[in-house]
């Protein structure tokens, strides 16, 4: 980046902070939460919304395929726009594929934008990887559920479901989280124009071993009286002023962790901070299990293990996931803070591609997603310290160059972010 362009994005972060464009997060009480554990369970509810809808439906998503759960969504988004429903689709320019199915969006009333359509656009390498939908400003959806086929992966058909789950939301989270659908709505057409929004500014991080006494006063919103009230944050991750939102939540999260951290993600590559943060949390007697992602990415499943060895040493219990393909990004800690989105936590999620989060405080949900993690765990493989450092070592060789390759080309993309 030249020095002029570094002194223009210098400018525009200040602009966008000058107005109060949205920074962190904020947590509210009073939302309705329902977890879902599927695809299937997920879209009978969306497409439900969206029939009933009758002013707005927006929906933005990584991956919208052309297969029976992308064709019945499709459908509802049309029969929508039929009867005067404003209906807007953001889609990701490499996530999702040029479909016959959304050639039809324009003459059926749908709005359609494309975010960044080149590998290199105008934003850089990033994608939108968020799954996020808000309809009539009553309902939203934040998850890590994709528009496509519980069973489909890449054309091979899963033994089971894919291991996935998102949130809808009602209550005053549905104002966060179509503000954000607003500003990447607006930003695909101009850019990083700075765009205004409603200044909401950000709570500080609960602690999750303290829910009972949760006092968060800013705005009005949180539970002023400590008694314990569930509270919903909307937590998303950006390349302007909230560039590490959602690792601060998690390591926040982790650090305040007094018994159990509880994980599951596909892509484990976070950089040292995350890292550190969990073999902290193990050395101070906290029980860590972490279930992780496997036979997506070759690459991935050769470079990952390489973190084992600290992890295991420290006394992190580590389990991988070959049931089906996991693809939940979600993690429970304290069974009082628990948090579900589309954020891996690998260098594009954490440092470049846009996220979205929700984070869940003594929400009755949690035990839900507590025992769902569990029972992954369960139905895992375990990593075997003794075994694990007994491995060949031409296996050895190859988990460090594999690592040591993503760790270079992550250093690249990231302009040095990733550590």
């Amino acid at each position: 980046m030249t020095s002029l362009a570094t002194r223009r994005f210098a400018r525009l972060r200040q602009s966008l902070r000058s107005r109060r464009y949205w920074r962190r997060y904020r947590f509210t009480t009073g939302n309705g939460v329902e977890l879902f554990h599927s695809g299937s369970e997920y879209f009978d509810t969306l497409i439900r919304r969206i029939d009933a809808a009758t002013r707005d439906v927006a929906l933005e998503t990584y991956i919208f395929c052309d297969d029976e759960a992308g064709q019945t969504v499709s459908a509802a988004l049309s029969r929508a726009a039929a009867r005067g429903v404003r209906v807007r689709v953001i889609t990701d320019g490499i996530g999702t594929a040029r479909l016959a199915l959304s050639n039809d969006w324009p003459s059926n009333g749908v709005e359609h934008r494309i975010y960044n359509p080149h590998i290199f656009g105008r934003f850089g390498f990033s994608r939108t990887h968020r799954k996020l939908a808000v309809i009539d400003d009553t309902y939203a959806y934040c998850g890590g559920i994709n528009v496509v086929d519980d069973l489909d992966n890449n054309g091979e058909r899963l033994p089971y479901p894919r291991w996935d789950f998102a949130v809808e939301l009602s209550g005053p989270v549905v104002t966060d989280i179509r503000e954000a659908f607003e500003v990447q709505w607006r930003r695909i057409r101009t850019g990083y124009k700075p765009v205004e929004s409603s200044g909401v500014d950000g709570a500080a991080q609960p602690d999750p071993g303290r829910a009972a006494r949760l006092r968060m006063r800013r705005h009005g919103h949180g539970d002023p009286r400590g008694t314990g009230q569930p509270c919903v944050g909307f937590v998303a991750r950006d390349n302007l002023v909230n560039r590490r939102a959602i690792e601060k939540a998690y390591l926040a999260a982790i650090g305040q962790a007094r018994t159990e951290v509880l994980l599951a993600n596909p892509y484990f590559m976070p950089g040292r901070k995350l890292r550190r943060a969990l073999t902290h949390a193990a050395r101070r007697g906290v029980e860590v299990r972490l279930v992780i992602g496997r036979k997506e990415f070759a690459a991935l499943d050769y470079a990952v293990p390489f973190l084992y060895r600290a992890l295991l040493r420290a006394g992190v219990k580590i389990a991988e996931y070959e049931k089906t393909l996991l693809h939940g990004k979600v993690a429970v800690v304290d069974s009082s803070w628990g948090t579900v989105g589309s954020s891996n936590l690998d260098a594009l999620s954490l440092l470049v591609n846009n996220e979205a989060n929700v984070v869940l405080v003594a929400d009755p949900g949690i035990h839900d997603l507590r025992a769902a993690i569990l029972t992954a765990f369960d139905e895992s493989r375990r990593i075997d310290l003794a075994r694990y450092e007994a491995r060949p070592r031409g296996e050895r060789i190859l988990n460090w160059l594999a690592y040591n390759t993503y760790r270079a080309v992550m250093k690249v993309l990231t302009v040095g972010g990733y550590d």
